[in-house]
């Protein structure tokens, strides 16, 4: 796997994942649209630790530097 995520991406998707984690836990968002909203969470938390986005490949993106 090549890298393909800058660090301001991987930095924003981990804002977004614990923003969306902390929203679930509040209460401010629940039933289906806070499940979809943590598995969005997980799929940005794993991207950002590993810096590889599947969709980035597929669309020929990268913010990583060369």
């Amino acid at each position: 796997m090549k890298k393909n995520m800058g660090l301001a991406d991987r930095a924003i998707r981990l804002i977004m994942a614990v923003a969306l984690v902390v929203l679930y836990s509040k209460g401010i968002i629940s039933g289906t649209f806070g499940v979809v909203g943590l598995v969005f969470a997980g799929v940005f938390a794993l991207t950002s630790l590993v810096s590889f986005c599947p969709l980035y490949t597929l669309l020929g993106i990268t913010t990583a530097k060369k």
